[in-house]
């Protein structure tokens, strides 16, 4: 599969665990210390043992000046879309822009039933997250002086005043996996957020990208616009021959490969240790970058092997 040909970015995916908020702050702030690009928390709302996501995510931006943050996903089953745009056009403006929007159609209806939200059957969700996206960039298209009309199955507004308009182009970001909803990323996102642990395996990418591609060109769309970025998870140690298990340089290689065969252009890793995560940041990421500018370079080379 293509290179898409993204910059590269690296973050952390955090437990936003509410037993000692200040060491998810602190994991944060480190993120930060080491050069990663993003720090990323899981949204539950329904966790009582978690934080919740949007509070955090506000209050990290206070205490951090140049990471980027998302929630990974953020749940939408419980956040109304038109008051989601809002909160993150808000604190993107707040923050000089550093707000991405990941979002997920929901999967733990149990829970999400329990704290008041509806319980939807996977295709409905889908139709769902499709609807929401459109109110999303609905309100954040300020410039437009007509009132935003959606009227969806699922989410409607009915005349609701535009804006505010963020500070840069958020990207709207969906974990998926099926094809109804790898269409939808190709539709209508800006990029794909798997999970590797949620992978069959790591091939699926591939599989993943043309139905993505196929759904993009269809839609009008150039389908190297949609990033496409990847939850990691790993350990550092003697080489070894699975994914990420290994040195810091075996990761690079790895992930370089990625990048150059896959598409990838994303690496967030799901730890909470500060030493990994100084780690990732401060050797893998630098070396990763290098290679896949290598592997670029050589690309466009006349005469260089493919």
């Amino acid at each position: 599969m293509p290179d898409y040909g993204h910059d590269l970015l690296f973050g952390s995916f955090i437990t936003p665990a509410n037993e000692e908020p200040q060491r998810v702050v602190a994991l944060a702030q480190e993120s930060e210390a080491a050069g990663l690009d993003l720090v990323t928390f899981q949204d539950h709302p329904y966790q009582a043992g978690f934080l919740d996501t949007w509070t955090l995510l506000s209050y990290v931006a206070a205490r951090t000046g140049r990471i980027h943050l998302s929630g990974n996903v953020t749940n939408l089953p419980l956040r109304q879309p038109a008051v989601l745009a809002r909160a993150a056009a808000s604190l993107d403006l707040l923050s000089g822009g550093r707000v991405e929007l990941g979002l997920g159609a929901g999967g733990f209806w149990d829970p999400i039933e329990a704290m008041g939200g509806r319980r939807l059957a996977p295709g409905q969700a889908v139709d769902a997250l499709s609807e929401a996206i459109d109110i999303i960039r609905g309100i954040w298209d300020a410039g437009e002086k007509a009132r935003l009309r959606v009227d969806g199955a699922y989410h409607r507004v009915d005349g609701a005043k535009r804006g505010p308009a963020p500070a840069h182009d958020i990207g709207i970001w969906l974990g998926a996996y099926k094809p109804r909803m790898l269409r939808l990323v190709g539709a209508k996102a800006d990029g794909w957020l798997p999970s590797v642990p949620y992978l069959e395996s790591i091939r699926q990418l591939a599989d993943g990208n043309a139905t993505i591609d196929a759904a993009a060109t269809e839609a009008g769309r150039d389908p190297a616009s949609i990033r496409r970025l990847l939850n990691v998870m790993g350990r550092f140690g003697p080489r070894g021959d699975g994914l990420l298990s290994g040195p810091p340089d075996q990761w690079a290689e790895q992930l370089a490969a990625l990048t150059l065969e896959d598409g990838v252009s994303a690496y967030i890793l799901m730890s909470d240790d500060p030493g990994v995560l100084r780690t990732f940041g401060q050797e893998v990421a630098p070396a990763t970058r290098e290679l896949v500018a290598a592997g670029r370079a050589a690309s466009r080379t006349p005469g260089a092997p493919a």
